[in-house]
């Protein structure tokens, strides 16, 4: 599994589906919602990582009246590991060159 590059845009991903629970999957629009990014952002993300087998992806069962069923998005058990590491080395660089500090996750 290789690591993607870790954009901002990637970070914010991450940092939604690694707060999502098995409870409260994440999917497509709330990822969006929640990362504060557009889908046409957000799913070429998501795809990617689905790529490297970082995350996976399923269909609601549930029949809701007035929209269509919801795509849930989760990391995979490899998944959550590799984009812990990755994040956590991310902020270790940050720090050790003075990069986004002010302003809260970098």
């Amino acid at each position: 599994m290789s690591t993607p590059r870790l954009t901002k845009p990637t970070v914010a991903v991450l940092e939604v589906l690694l707060a999502a629970t098995g409870d409260a999957p994440a999917w497509g629009l709330s990822i969006c919602r929640d990362a504060d990014l557009g889908s046409g952002t957000v799913y070429p993300i998501l795809d990617r990582l689905a790529e490297r087998g970082w995350v996976t992806s399923w269909n609601e069962t549930e029949p809701h009246p007035g929209r269509p069923p919801r795509r849930y998005y989760e990391l995979t058990g490899a998944g959550r590991l590799q984009a812990s590491a990755a994040l956590t080395a991310r902020r270790a660089r940050q720090r050790r060159f003075g990069l986004g500090l002010a302003g809260g996750a970098a």
